[in-house]
């Protein structure tokens, strides 16, 4: 008889420190409402959540029923609640005393709300160095999760990746659950019957656990999720499907450590998703390793070669960007002053805490802003400048940056048709950088090399067109729709 699969399927909340409210609730409506209203109907299937603890302290104060009832269903057994920094910091980021703070403030606020004590991690941006190891142990959890990638750059196989490994750092042990990459690209975006297939063929062929951690925010606020997972019953019809079949179990985390032995010990390498090994790049290495992928993947030898052409670390954004690497180190000066403090007061060590993973910046007034007004501001900006608000990130963009500095800038084309940016891309030293002209979330950005295919840009381009062609109906020639420019 064929033994069952165990799905340890988790999810993760993060919002940065310091956002908007507004866009908070909006989330909670979207996504983390519904979805634990969902499956608090369905106490049989176990699942572990985490949510960020500057996250968590909001939802419970302004959602106190909802954030409660996932305290019920952690005392009942349902969900496992995974810790991580309080702040949501990358814990290899920041000095080992802090990765004990941080780790210690989560672990005891899930502790002190649920009576049950985090045994699990989340690593942000699932970002792996085995110096986090002795903070994570010394904080009592006993596992994470991290990338099968990152297994695969150690010569594992997708096979062997069915349960939990060990490793070790000057003899400090801990336990890595690699998260399929698979199921990742297949929840919530495949109908709901064939994830249930695909996880019965993973019962089929022997393999023991299918092992699933990612953003919650799928599961709504990503486009057209909220409609697919909820008002369709995309989500309700996984559940069922999945507890009708006799060939799939689900578990928490905690439950499928304690009964199942390590597959082995693995060292990993320094890692994060395999992504981030080419933004962190600078050019034109970025562009060479961009081609070479390219050309693999064109051979038809792409994912057997991927683990094995990894690009940069993580690390190098501090080398890429000074600015970055100036806050990084002014933080370190910060921790260590903080850590000759006699009897430090709570409050400097929550807001240390809070830098580590601040979002939003708090400027005094400075000529260059009122030489330089917002579009829609009437005289000189107020103090708290938060990064993310539209008309500063317009104002702030590189396309607007290269008029205000044009001996530091790489030239930015504003697109109208077709032919211009195929011949704006073409006339790019390197990969050039292509977003929608008036967003600035960062949705609709691409990336192309000088001889990008033809039809690849042709198809970006209709994207745009209907949006440019609608927002100015009456102009003899379309407003630009796009631009155009190069990394520098």
């Amino acid at each position: 008889m064929t033994r069952a699969v165990t799905l340890l399927l988790g999810v993760h909340a993060h919002q940065p420190v310091g956002n908007f409210p507004e866009v908070i609730e909006d989330a909670h409506r979207r996504c983390y409402k519904p979805f634990l209203e969902t499956l608090n109907a369905y106490p049989d299937f176990r699942f572990a959540a985490h949510f960020s603890g500057w996250l968590l302290d909001w939802l419970r104060v302004r959602f106190p029923d909802d954030m409660e009832m996932l305290a019920g269903m952690v005392r009942r057994g349902q969900v496992e609640m995974f810790s991580s920094g309080d702040t949501e910091p990358v814990l290899a980021a920041i000095p080992h005393r802090d990765r004990v703070g941080q780790l210690a403030t989560l672990n005891d606020k899930l502790a002190a709300w649920t009576g049950v004590r985090p045994q699990g991690a989340w690593l942000t941006e699932r970002v792996w160095e085995s110096a986090v190891v002795p903070a994570l142990a010394e904080t009592g959890i006993r596992y994470v999760t991290v990338d099968d990638y990152h297994f695969f750059c150690t010569g594992r196989g997708a096979a062997e990746l069915d349960g939990h490994f060990s490793t070790e750092e000057d003899g400090t042990c801990l336990d890595l659950f690699p998260i399929s990459e698979a199921l990742r690209y297949r929840l919530p975006f495949h109908p709901a019957h064939e994830v249930v297939a695909y996880l019965e063929q993973l019962a089929d062929r022997g393999q023991r656990a299918a092992i699933y951690f990612d953003d919650i925010e799928k599961f709504g606020i990503w486009p057209e999720t909220y409609d697919w997972v909820y008002n369709r019953g995309w989500l309700k019809a996984l559940i069922e499907g999945i507890l009708a079949s006799p060939r799939i179990d689900t578990a928490t985390y905690a439950d499928f450590h304690a009964r199942n032995a390590t597959r082995g010990i693995v060292y990993l390498p320094t890692a994060s998703y395999s992504e981030m090994n080419e933004w962190t790049l600078p050019m034109p290495a970025a562009a060479t390793y961009a081609h070479l992928l390219a050309q693999e993947k064109a051979a038809g030898r792409g994912e057997l070669h991927r683990p094995f052409i990894r690009g940069g670390i993580w690390r190098n954004f501090l080398s890429r960007y000074p600015e970055a690497n100036w806050m990084h180190k002014r933080m370190q000066a910060l921790s260590a002053r903080l850590a000759t403090v006699p009897d430090a007061p709570p409050g400097l060590t929550d807001a240390l805490y809070r830098a580590h993973a601040a979002h939003f910046a708090t400027l005094p007034p400075h000529p260059s802003v009122t030489a330089h007004p917002a579009p829609d501001a009437a005289g000189p900006l107020p103090g708290p400048l938060q990064i993310n608000a539209p008309a500063e990130v317009l104002r702030h963009s590189e396309h607007l940056l290269a008029a205000q500095f044009p001996g530091f800038a790489v030239p930015t084309v504003h697109c109208h048709d077709l032919p211009e940016l195929v011949a704006a891309v073409r006339a790019q030293p390197h990969e050039a950088v292509v977003k929608p002209l008036a967003e600035c979330s960062g949705r609709g950005i691409a990336f192309f090399l000088p001889d990008a295919p033809a039809p690849a840009l042709a198809a970006y381009w209709a994207a745009l067109a209907p949006a440019a062609r609608s927002s100015s109906p009456t102009s003899p020639r379309s407003p630009p729709a796009a631009t155009c420019g190069s990394w520098s």
